[in-house]
């Protein structure tokens, strides 16, 4: 055990080692498989004796090997379960004696154990808890209290449930008396320790986690504890809302202190309360609006205070969209007093909003445009505002107006306060929230923004004399109205905007890419472009050229990949442009794969990367008119080195765009190099990375239809379909599961699939009859179409019919009755229910079986088929297929799921392309067959039922 404890930790260490870590990580890999790892890396955790780098690193790869191995996807124990019953007894214990950053590791990791096991298979884990809160120890209460926050917190975004209320309740019942003993006892202890710099940032931080339980305890209903305790509670809420000491003054102008830490906390606290409880919170409302209000006032514009700030806007913005409370602010001097002191105040520029421009531009960008982790006071103080004009629009905007005319009569000659007007004029104008898709929707109908923009904003996007904040606001303009410009304001602002692309300061040409990207991006209410190829057609070549230079100005990984607006604008005029790249695609696949080649060393932003292989997806569907060799010979030796290299973030993009370029070119043999990418496909160890499977799915079965015969040959049915076999066995690929089978069905001969079809159909079986989900029913049936559908490949009703009986007797006609029929009217994409009906016309013309021995199930055929055909499956035209949605970024787990480009999908399937009119088709293969069996179908109509029979007379003449 010694010797094992101190090996581990010399790996533990070696990961540490930028030369020798990816030996090390791949020996810890093989220690994973042996017992008791987890414990091990604990008891390194909890041994003093090892360096604290040793010890932190147990606990990452503690809380890494818990991630990846406790629970499988059914949320059974993948380690054994006297391991998972160690573990949680230790773990409580070991965090709160840890230094506090092994605390953070460890706290994650019970984090993760409480999301599978919390409460049902662990509930001793709240009363544990709860017995370890301690009156004055704030080390170990501050353990507590981090568990707590870390498990309690996922209720936040939760819909309520008869589930979650059970939860809420187990915890409640032991946890709440406690904790409120502990807010008591803290509040005693700050009071005893006012003195003591050292011991009263201990218990702020301790109270600052109460607050945080106190939310995550109240976010769906205010507990029956906290209740009966309002009246004290919010009289302790106020005293540390307005709580003042020198010694936790801090001299950090940009690191906010733990007691406006605890500000932010309780303002958070209050906007809930307000918004959730104002029946019973109400009475106390005022005292916090009153001191809300002091302390916005008194604030300073040090960026410490931003958060405390924001949030206390965001309390009194929940005031303000209270009926009950926005009535104070219904006039004239009060709404004076909002604007004068707590809105210019939050929206005028700061010193630090222009330095942040100047030193650090890609920051200023992401917290100006979408809202970085800290909320900014800007967006705070335009939603107060917002809110308050939704309430009372003609008296906040004769109000704003004022202010408004006012610093643009000062913007004359000073550029500061232009930026003040022209923000204070976005809080007014705009209407709702402003969207990705479209900017604002809907504006204030008492001030006209396009005019606004002419007289005040226009000059500045065009002149040379400009501060380039100024400039900003001009392309922010812009960017904001984009949907109230008509057609031709834009082609007048387009060029100069495109200008400002070549601008030498970071955050114009950024922000103007930013606003070419998404005017490329609006549509009409009909999903029409409003600029479209032919806008941009001219100079298209030149744009994309100065875009890919601007990207490449940087050469290291982690600089390049910074700016991933740059990327995006590629990859938007790539898609717009469509098969226009045609007569540049060189140039840009010369960029785009030295680009792969430099970042691919270093993954470090995964928006860039994203929109990077959406543009090669352009590039691959729109640039093949001429075939795709060109593009495989680019491609091949860059991506085929992202595999070896085991670039994981890269290889599920690589797949797809493999898998796309064979889907464009599906005859012939395949060429060499994919011919080796076949035994690797085949090995279990890339299937192990979930974010792989959809991916490695789709390359497999473009390569199944030209490697056809090679894999015969060579035995390697078998192999895939044990892969089958295991994306079957877990819900979350079953679905991926079917698309493999159904590409074997059709690539590969009966005579090569004949050994395994039966065992193929059991395993579908089994699953059937455990209450499978709607989507697998729906798979099973189009698989079992597909198979019915190909008597001419020697498949059809009649062999699946053969094999299903063999299984069991007599299992066809059950799984027939209760499975195909009635979820085949269920079916609803126009090609898949085709195939249903194309399957059922076959079963009803040529199968041997349904004319002997099911003739009940022969009428009962016809009988769906009709009813399918009443609402016949039209073809669907290719109608908006150059519309490409990108992924909505922000909700990507990035770097753990799979992430689909659209600009490479894959086209549906139409396994029978050549009948366009399915009603006819029918007609003639009913007649044809009739003819073939002597008019022996035209005796079977006394199988159906007399409406059926006059139905189906259409079609048999």
């Amino acid at each position: 055990m010694a010797s094992d404890l101190s090996q581990i930790a010399q790996l533990l260490d070696a990961t540490l080692d930028p030369v020798k870590h990816k030996k090390a990580e791949d020996a810890l890999k093989l220690e994973e498989k042996k017992p008791q790892y987890s414990l091990l890396l604990l008891k390194i955790v909890a041994t003093e004796t090892f360096e604290p780098k040793t010890r932190l690193s147990g606990a990452l790869c503690f809380k890494n090997f818990i991630r990846l191995n406790y629970v499988d996807e059914d949320g059974n124990y993948k380690i054994p379960v006297a391991e998972v019953n160690t573990i949680k007894q230790e773990l409580i214990g070991l965090m709160i004696a840890c230094p506090p950053t092994i605390q953070v590791q460890l706290g994650e990791a019970i984090s993760i154990i409480a999301d599978s096991d919390f409460w049902v298979r662990w509930d001793q884990l709240v009363p544990d808890l709860a017995s370890r809160l301690t009156p004055d120890n704030y080390k170990v209460n501050n353990g507590v209290l981090e568990v707590a926050h870390s498990i309690f917190i996922r209720w936040r975004p939760l819909f309520r449930s008869d589930d979650l209320y059970t939860e809420i309740n187990h915890v409640l019942s032991s946890f709440a008396q406690p904790f409120l003993a502990l807010l008591n006892a803290t509040d005693q202890a700050i009071e005893a320790h006012a003195n003591d710099k050292e011991a009263l940032k201990n218990y702020f931080l301790t109270l600052s986690l109460i607050v945080k339980v106190f939310y995550d305890l109240s976010c769906q209903d205010m507990p029956p504890q906290f209740e009966s305790s309002l009246d004290h509670i919010s009289t302790l809420l106020h005293k540390y809302l307005t709580y003042q000491n020198p010694l936790l003054a801090t001299d950090d102008d940009s690191e906010a202190g733990i007691i406006e830490t605890v500000k932010a906390d309780i303002c958070e606290v209050l906007q809930l309360y307000v918004t959730k409880f104002d029946d019973d919170f109400g009475r106390y409302a005022q005292v916090f609006i009153n001191s809300a209000w002091t302390l916005l006032s008194e604030i300073g514009p040090e960026t410490k205070y931003d958060n405390l700030v924001s949030k206390a806007l965001q309390f009194l913005t929940a005031i303000a969209g209270s009926t009950n409370h926005s009535v104070a602010f219904d006039n004239e001097g009060v709404l004076g007093q909002v604007v004068e002191k707590v809105v210019l105040p939050n929206v005028a520029l700061r010193e630090s909003d222009i330095e942040l421009f100047e030193d650090e531009p890609i920051e200023y960008i992401r917290r100006d445009l979408e809202g970085s982790d800290t909320d900014s006071r800007r967006r705070a103080a335009t939603d107060f505002l917002r809110q308050l004009q939704g309430r009372f629009e003609t008296l906040v905007t004769t109000v704003a107006g004022r202010y408004i005319n006012h610093y643009l009569e000062q913007g004359k000659t000073d550029w500061k306060q232009k930026d003040t007007a022209i923000s204070l004029f976005f809080s007014v104008a705009a209407k709702g929230s402003v969207t990705a898709a479209h900017g604002v929707k809907t504006v204030n109908s008492l001030v006209d923004v396009v005019d606004f923009f002419q007289q005040h904003v226009a000059n500045d996007l065009i002149g040379d004399a400009v501060h380039p904040i100024s400039k900003v606001d001009a392309i922010k303009y812009l960017y904001t109205f984009r949907s109230q410009l008509t057609k031709d304001q834009w082609q007048a602002a387009f060029q100069p905007l495109v200008q400002n692309m070549g601008s030498d300061n970071y955050v114009v040409y950024t922000y103007a890419a930013i606003c070419v990207e998404r005017l490329l991006f609006l549509a009409d209410d009909s999903g029409n472009r409003i600029f479209g190829r032919a806008d941009i057609e001219p100079f298209a070549k030149d744009l994309l050229d100065h875009l890919f230079k601007l990207v490449e100005k940087e050469n290291s990984p982690a600089k390049m990949q910074e700016n991933e607006f740059l990327m995006r604008c590629i990859m938007r005029v790539l898609i717009v442009m469509n098969t226009g790249i045609g007569s540049f695609v060189d140039m840009v696949l010369n960029h785009l794969v030295g680009i792969t080649n430099i970042i691919k060393t270093n993954p470090s932003n995964p928006r860039f990367y994203y929109y990077h292989f959406e543009a090669i997806g352009a590039v691959v569907s729109y640039g093949s008119s001429n075939g795709t060799s060109r593009l495989e010979e680019s491609l091949w030796e860059p991506f085929n080195l992202i595999i070896q290299e085991e670039v994981n973030e890269f290889v599920p993009y690589v797949f797809q765009i493999f898998a796309k370029l064979l889907e464009l070119n599906p005859s012939g043999a395949l060429p060499n190099h994919y011919q080796a990418l076949v035994p690797p496909l085949m090995q279990p160890t890339l299937w192990e990375t979930r974010g792989n499977i959809p991916a490695l799915t789709r390359l497999l079965i473009a390569i199944l239809p030209r490697a056809s015969s090679t894999i015969v040959a060579e035995n390697q049915v078998q192999s895939i379909l044990g892969i089958f076999q295991n994306l079957l066995r877990v819900k979350k690929t079953e679905l991926n599961a079917f698309d493999l089978l159904e590409a074997v069905v059709l690539s590969i001969d009966k005579a090569a699939l004949d050994p395994f079809f039966k065992e193929i159909l059991n395993l579908l079986f089994i699953k059937l009859q455990s209450n499978p989900s709607d989507s697998y029913k729906l798979r099973f049936v189009r698989f079992y179409h597909l198979v019915s559908a190909r008597v001419e490949a020697g498949l059809g009703a009649d062999y699946f019919a053969s094999q299903t009986d063999s299984i069991q007797e007599k299992l066809f006609t059950q799984i027939y009755l209760t499975i195909v029929l009635p979820t085949s009217e269920q079916i609803v994409r126009p090609i898949d229910r085709k195939l249903a009906v194309v399957s059922f016309a076959k079963t009803m013309g040529d199968s041997a079986a349904f004319a002997q021995r099911y003739q009940k199930g022969w009428g009962f055929t016809g009988q769906v088929m009709l009813q399918m055909l009443v609402n016949a499956p039209k073809v669907a035209s290719g109608v908006g297929d150059d519309v490409v949605n990108e992924a909505d970024v922000d909700d990507i787990g990035f770097g753990l799921g799979f992430t689909a480009l659209n600009a490479c999908k894959k086209s549906a399937r139409d396994d029978f392309s050549e009948i366009q009119d399915i009603n006819a088709w029918v007609r003639q293969y009913l007649l044809d067959a009739n003819a073939r069996h002597n008019g022996a179908i035209a005796t079977y109509m006394d199988r159906l039922t007399p409406e059926a029979r006059q139905a189906m007379m259409t079609y048999l003449g």
